[in-house]
């Protein structure tokens, strides 16, 4: 493996906050601001499911795409050229139609992450996967909390407009950065080319499948919440620009503070499953709670639990991704998981935005935790059959 200099690993860093902070600069105000340009509320579930619509068709191919070329670094300055484009679009005023080629737009955006994890992946050993994305989690969450803190205080501050003009800025900031990445490709030198035989079994992986369904239902979940409707909720209990950033800082904080320790505390004590499981298990409660949620200290403290939650479940699901995945195929897999998760990111806001029209903001609240409700039970049928077969393997070998 070659060694990554401490400068290369600080601007990748560098790059990947700058990445999700101009995706996610504009996230807590997206909905109100479609809502005050005059969409409905199913609409705006249109809009905002889109993003996730997008990548279900883009993240796979990209995914095998850059395992056959063996390269990560072109779809990496793919998707800062894309997050500053899609940013402008947003600025187009007029049709609804602009605001939907914006969040399309941010949909590839968001596809080129499959190069960004297996190229940060690349930069530890074999047996540390796990602690490569714990690490690249943390980052992920940063830029998200740094653009999402910025997006009330600029709307607030300035105008509507503000938070999509500086998103474009950092976007055209990272990608002349990104030009100086180095990859190593030692690793990807050593191994056989991508063959169609080699995709077919990494599609096959079973903890692959397993940990997609339930990312799946983590992402519905996630972006019927802080990333979907959560700011139209603040909005209607009285909260400004301050109380949203409040909101998105209770969430936010607590979301990178699981992140980084997961996979050095809580794995070690409790294991894959369980601490997976209990992380479905608060973001159901946590979900659920939403919607007795009246002022704006409740709806905090449920998205300050929901957060932490999060944060234990979406790293291990990260990793166990390709845990079991050769180096030559770890984009390709990346980009199966992470197309698979992309479904739950559009159906999650798609069918509550149709429950809203219907029965207001709750019924899509109740929606989403019953989809970490299923997670949850479907992570202790599978906990209770590998148990078993441990226990099988145990009284054989005895």
């Amino acid at each position: 493996m070659e060694q990554i200099s401490v400068s290369q690993r600080l601007l990748f860093t560098t790059i990947t906050i700058m990445y999700w902070t101009s995706m996610y600069v504009y996230v807590p105000t997206l909905s109100p601001y479609l809502s005050d340009r005059g969409l409905s509320l199913q609409l705006i579930g249109i809009v905002l499911g889109s993003y996730g619509f997008v990548q279900m068709f883009v993240r796979f191919p990209l995914g095998i795409l850059s395992d056959r070329l063996g390269k990560r670094k072109p779809f990496i300055l793919l998707g800062m050229l894309t997050a500053g484009f899609s940013c402008l679009l947003f600025l187009i005023p007029g049709l609804w139609i602009w605001p939907l080629a914006g969040r399309l737009m941010a949909g590839v955006c968001a596809s080129t992450w499959v190069a960004f994890t297996v190229l940060y992946a690349s930069y530890f050993g074999a047996g540390q996967t796990g602690r490569a994305m714990g690490n690249i989690s943390v980052m992920t969450v940063s830029g998200q909390m740094i653009g999402m803190l910025l997006s009330g205080w600029l709307t607030e501050g300035f105008s509507e407009n503000a938070p999509f003009s500086l998103g474009a800025i950092i976007a055209g900031i990272g990608l002349l950065l990104a030009f100086m990445l180095k990859e190593p490709l030692a690793e990807l030198r050593d191994q056989p080319g991508m063959s169609f035989a080699m995709i077919r079994n990494v599609v096959r992986t079973r903890t692959l499948l397993q940990v997609s369904l339930l990312s799946i239902l983590a992402h519905g979940v996630l972006f019927i919440t802080m990333f979907g409707f959560t700011p139209l909720k603040a909005e209607e209990i009285g909260a400004g620009g301050f109380g949203l950033s409040v909101v998105v800082f209770a969430f936010m904080l607590p979301h990178a503070f699981a992140s980084l320790v997961t996979a050095r505390w809580f794995t070690p004590r409790f294991g894959y499953w369980g601490t997976i499981g209990t992380g479905f298990v608060l973001s159901t409660l946590c979900t659920a709670a939403m919607v007795f949620a009246d002022s704006l200290s409740m709806l905090a403290a449920t998205q300050a639990i929901n957060g932490f939650a999060q944060g234990l479940h979406m790293p291990l699901l990260l990793g166990l991704a390709i845990r079991d995945v050769e180096p030559p195929g770890r984009a390709t897999a990346m980009g199966l998981y992470q197309a698979l998760y992309a479904i739950g990111m559009f159906t999650g806001p798609f069918l509550a935005g149709w429950l809203n029209e219907g029965w207001g903001l709750n019924g899509g609240f109740l929606f989403g935790s019953l989809l970490g409700a299923a997670a949850a039970m479907l992570v202790w049928v599978w906990a209770r059959q590998e148990h078993k077969v441990l226990m099988l393997s145990t009284n054989h070998l005895q």
